[in-house]
């Protein structure tokens, strides 16, 4: 099979001012169609991606240093993934896995097996969305233990769904309006160093959260403890070391299921294929989706044999959930991750971008912390001399960075994180010309 992938030139040209008017023209059209609650980051449409770059529909090509939030981890139009598509889409595009199955749903589940923390026995279940895979995680647990209460933590994000929305933290822009929501959910502080009292080990930020767990809800009431071992939307809020392992412990001990929300730090992106493989911590449960699949919607619950198990028949699945040709496309991602070497890529990305980022945080008395793992990167930033969160300063940078053909994005509770997510395959180039202009930003606004 002739595989066809884009051929773009790997580097940044502004061909008309950010956005051109061809992107101006479609901005027109879609603001008749599109509903007002559907935002958009960059004010460019795009035509074509590969692997660091994003054309849009003016001819500019743009770094990108956001990956469609970690999705395109191995670049967009990867050519296994676009081979395997080609081939799954020519033979069946969708029979339900429910009705008929088909081998890519059982290949897809058996590198989930062999990837995720862990020796034990372990099985899957496949969905469309991150928050399906949350919701589905949610309920696995509530079955298992015949419990119903779930404790997340501060600067959450776990979704938009109706319950995903009441794991999630941050009102603005996520729940604002849209309540009532799911009942039984309660939320613990986490371990987040830069704002936590110095000095904090993550036994005791665990210890903190622990108690307020107990007293508020009952160890032997709660079916779940539910986080991202590296908090995405919240901030890429490294938890300090030690905090991860306290929890997962707690859970252990006292019959509850530990979830960990890999939606976004899993696959790659941090430099081992899951965030808690660095802490040496083995959920009970491991949800997934972004990165998993190259760009097509797919995610899983990946768990305990036991627990996965413990589910009737027919309580667990969904139309499009594990459709073929998402299976194809994260079989060719993975496939990718593994072959070219994109864990060890991962850490080159992290040493190469954290030298970069500190010669600009010498110089911007704003930055205070460079934080993240691998690919997954972040800039706070605050008053100088304070930790008080400058959102103002944040959205400014991030502008002038899509006016100059940079992709970054922000995040944070208090919305004064720039989160830099590049796609493994970047060039060292293209990721030092990114950070570049993201430091002229910072010298010419902070």
């Amino acid at each position: 099979m002739t595989i066809t992938t884009p051929a773009i030139a790997q580097r940044r040209e502004l061909r008309t001012a950010i956005p051109g008017p061809r992107s101006q023209e479609l901005a027109e059209r879609r603001s008749a169609v599109v509903a007002a609650g559907v935002s958009s980051t960059m004010p460019v449409f795009a035509a074509r991606a590969a692997g660091g770059v994003i054309e849009d529909v003016d001819g500019n090509t743009l770094i990108d240093l956001g990956s469609g939030i970690a999705v395109t981890t191995v670049g967009s139009s990867d050519p296994r993934v676009v081979a395997n598509v080609q081939q799954q889409v020519a033979d069946i595009t969708h029979t339900c896995f429910m009705i008929s199955p088909y081998e890519g749903y059982v290949a897809v589940a058996e590198k989930l097996a062999e990837l995720t923390p862990g020796d034990h026995a372990k099985k899957s279940a496949l969905f469309n969305s991150g928050a399906e895979a949350v919701e589905n995680a949610v309920k696995i647990a509530r079955y298992a233990t015949g419990r119903q209460a779930v404790v997340a933590v501060d600067h959450a994000y776990h979704g938009r769904t109706n319950l995903t929305m009441a794991l999630t933290a941050k009102a603005m822009p996520y729940k604002k309006g849209f309540g009532p929501f799911a009942s039984d959910v309660y939320r613990v502080p986490t371990s987040y160093p830069f704002r936590d009292p110095e000095g904090m080990t993550g036994e005791e930020a665990a210890q903190r959260a622990i108690t307020m767990a107990e007293k508020a809800v009952g160890a032997d009431q709660i079916a779940a403890f539910i986080m991202e071992p590296i908090q995405g939307e919240g901030g890429f809020i490294v938890p300090a070391p030690g905090f991860l392992a306290a929890i997962a412990k707690w859970c252990t001990d006292n019959g509850i299921v530990f979830i960990a929300d890999e939606v976004q730090s899993g696959f790659a992106r941090t430099g081992e294929w899951f965030a808690v493989d660095h802490e040496g911590v083995v959920p009970d449960l491991v949800t997934t989706a972004k990165g998993i699949a190259g760009g097509l919607p797919l995610s899983a619950v990946t768990g305990r044999a036991e627990l996965m198990d413990s589910v009737h028949p027919g309580g667990l699945g969904g139309t499009y959930g594990g459709n073929p040709v998402a299976c194809a496309a994260a079989l060719g991602a993975i496939e990718t991750m593994e072959q070219d070497g994109l864990l060890d890529r991962a850490k080159h990305i992290e040493e190469l971008a954290t030298g970069a980022l500190r010669d600009i945080a010498a110089k911007t008395p704003a930055i205070g912390e460079i934080r993240g793992r691998g690919g997954m990167l972040a800039i706070e930033i605050v008053k100088p001399g304070t930790t008080e969160p400058d959102a103002a300063l944040t959205a400014a940078v991030a502008k002038r960075c899509h006016e100059q053909g940079v992709v970054i994005l922000t995040c944070g509770t208090f919305g004064n994180v720039i989160r830099l997510l590049p796609p493994l395959v970047i060039s060292d180039e293209l990721l030092l010309e990114g950070l570049q202009v993201l430091g002229d930003a910072f010298a010419d606004l902070a």
